[in-house]
């Protein structure tokens, strides 16, 4: 997999070891900058000091959970514009849907694959000028 010469910067926020680790590594292969944090509060510092081009959100988190970090980047117009994929064991259609009303580009149900998150993040970083798709179970890691 070529190294990209611009890369842009993804955040993961996720606070399980394994899967912060899993997803830093399938995206450096891909090429991309990545960033990380294993709390919400430590996330959104590390928004406002850097340019992040997408963020992967765990909902599941200490501290601020992941519901309030999505709510407070949508909510600042500083950050509203950085795509948040949202990643979570929760696979409750009313869960996902909330999400996705709350400004969420996909939401990923784990386990996730290499090639799940990897799709995802490309799908989304190459659709400028056009709103993230929802819907359709193939966007959302199920079949």
């Amino acid at each position: 997999m070529a190294k990209k010469r611009n890369p842009k910067t993804v955040l993961i926020i996720e606070d399980e070891i394994d899967i912060l680790n899993f997803i830093s590594r399938v995206l450096e292969l891909e090429g991309y900058h990545v960033l990380k944090a294993s709390d919400g509060r430590a996330g959104m510092d590390i928004i406002k000091k850097n340019p992040v081009a997408l963020v992967l959100l765990d909902l599941r988190l200490p501290g601020p959970d992941g519901w309030s970090i999505l709510r407070e980047i949508k909510r600042n117009p500083e950050f509203s514009h950085i795509p948040v994929v949202v990643l979570t064991a929760i696979a409750e259609s009313s869960q996902r849907k909330r999400t996705l009303r709350m400004g969420a580009a996909r939401y990923l149900i784990k386990p996730l694959s290499a090639h799940n998150i990897s799709q995802t993040i490309t799908d989304i970083l190459h659709q400028k000028g056009s709103r993230y798709t929802t819907a359709g179970q193939s966007a959302i890691g199920g079949n």
